[in-house]
């Protein structure tokens, strides 16, 4: 990430949906009241914020990562895109994806590295990636994909115990000895976008749990049982978690996957690039996504309510290569494409 040590302010009279705080040190600590709190946010909106997760050294190293990466010449970026097979690790240049289901093009480009190719540091798991991502791997990527994966399993298994799972039923389905689709993501978008351009479109996110961490405003959270957005507006030290799919999927919907977008930040802070870093947790790729009504009878009361959703058929792999496949404009096809590279957030024709 470019040097900056101060950004604009966020813009008077620029409304914001304000989310839970949670205090990643009591959750690991055990405190009842604070597991409380994620709980109502998780069950809820499916959004909060996170604090106290002592990632911040590892964040600002990986926003240098991402710079020198995308400052890479843009054929020697290509030689790492990952491609229309449905594969998401490596580059994905501007314009790739789809934003909706007319075709619009999305306005960021990124590069994403795998954990399972992380943790395998220096041997491979899945591809190569650009030198300038292989000469951080050990200083800057290893040690963040770390932290950031105690975190999501720490907050799993918080979850597991509050659905009154058997011990490790959800740890075992986000296991480090099996591959899957975890990864860190960091994002570049231009500043200036036109206001009704979407950065990336609306969507749920396709795996467990997702922390992002970023600087400036654009992230856009659905109110639930209405069409309205509100700007989540970014805290500093702060990072901002959403439960996936597979979560809500395993709980029978108790746990909430929103929908959300990314806008061009509101005023002032649209004249910047904005940079955003992401660590998604999703289960071992042939772990099946379906509610866990033969566990526990709470899940499959809720499951209940709507026959067949979270009975999707699909492993962790096959939902995820659907879902970028999909999305990918050299594949398209027609509104169907789109439609069919949906999640828990289209109902019932994909899920």
């Amino acid at each position: 990430m470019p040097a900056r040590t101060t950004f604009p302010a966020w813009p008077e009279g620029v409304p914001t949906h304000p989310l839970l705080v949670v205090d990643y040190q009591l959750i690991k600590a055990g405190d009842e009241r604070e597991i409380d709190r994620l709980w109502k946010a998780a069950t809820e909106l499916g959004f909060w914020y996170l604090k106290n997760h002592g990632v911040d050294d590892e964040v600002d190293e990986m926003f240098e990562m991402g710079s020198e990466t995308m400052g890479l010449p843009l054929d020697e970026k290509m030689k790492y895109e990952q491609g229309d097979i449905g594969v998401s690790f490596g580059y994905k240049a501007t314009g790739a994806s789809a934003t909706d289901e007319t075709g619009n093009p999305d306005a960021v480009e990124f590069i994403n590295v795998s954990q399972d190719d992380a943790l395998a540091w220096p041997k491979q798991a899945h591809r190569e990636y650009p030198s300038t991502v292989n000469a951080r791997m050990e200083s800057t990527i290893v040690p963040f994909v770390r932290k950031s994966l105690d975190i999501n399993l720490t907050l799993i298994s918080t979850f597991s115990t509050k659905l009154a799972l058997p011990e490790r039923m959800l740890s075992t389905r986000h296991s480090v000895e099996e591959y899957s689709g975890s990864e860190a993501r960091c994002i570049k978008s231009p500043p200036r976008l036109p206001d009704t351009k979407a950065a990336l479109g609306s969507h749920t996110d396709f795996g467990s749990l997702s922390i992002l961490h970023n600087r400036l405003g654009g992230l856009q959270v659905m109110m639930p049982g209405s069409n309205d957005w509100q700007y989540v507006r970014p805290l500093p030290g702060h990072a901002i978690c959403n439960v996936g799919d597979a979560l809500s999927v395993f709980s029978g919907g108790i746990l909430r996957s929103n929908m959300h977008r990314v806008v061009p930040p509101p005023k002032e802070q649209a004249e910047l690039e904005r940079w955003s870093l992401v660590f998604f947790t999703r289960p071992g790729n042939s772990v099946m996504l379906r509610a866990l009504v033969d566990e526990n009878r709470t899940i499959a009361e809720a499951a209940a309510q709507y026959p067949n959703k979270f009975e999707t058929g699909s492993t962790a792999h096959e939902w995820f290569t659907r879902r970028t496949m999909n999305q990918r404009l050299n594949n398209r096809k027609g509104p169907e494409t789109w439609r069919a590279s949906r999640g828990m957030e289209h109902q019932p024709a994909i899920v």
